[in-house]
Formats: C-alpha cells, sequence, structure tokens
C-alpha cells in the first residue's frame, strides 16, 4: 500500500535540516542537505509505519491538508 504524508523541511541555526512529520508523532530525523534530510525522513515514515503494523496499531492516514497564510503588520516605532 502506498501511503502520503506531510513532511517541514526547516534549517537550524547550526546548518542542518531537521525534518518532521506531524501526522506521526515523534517521527523525526536530519541531514546535512535538504535532499539528505528528505530521503532520511521518507525511512523513517516507513520504520515508524512498519512498527506500528507489526504492534497492531493503526496507521494514520492524512486526510487534509491545508497551508494558512499569516500577514503581520510591521509594528510602528514610538516617535523618539
Amino acid at each position: 500500500m502506498i501511503y502520503r504524508y506531510t513532511v517541514v523541511i526547516e534549517r537550524d541555526e547550526d546548518g542542518m535540516y531537521i525534518a518532521v512529520c506531524p501526522a506521526l508523532p515523534g517521527c523525526y530525523t536530519q541531514g546535512r542537505t535538504f535532499q539528505e534530510a528528505l530521503d532520511h525522513i521518507r525511512d523513517a515514515i516507513a520504520l515508524h509505519l512498519r512498527a506500528r503494523q507489526d504492534l497492531g496499531e493503526p496507521i494514520p492516514i492524512e486526510t487534509a491538508i491545508e497551508e494558512v497564510e499569516v500577514v503581520l503588520e510591521t509594528p510602528s516605532r514610538p516617535a523618539g
């Protein structure tokens, strides 16, 4: 069976890429490059799903993905 999950990849202050799969709590990894982090999270997701399967736990299915746009106004500076 094929599963699809959203992953979030961010770069930390040390330059490492951190990859997280929000639908699978505790499923995260890192890499020196974006591609390495992406490859690692793919492996981590597969291991996570296999472990759930072996334990007889349900495999979460992501049903909706939505991006939210937020606009922040630049704060005004006090005169002085």
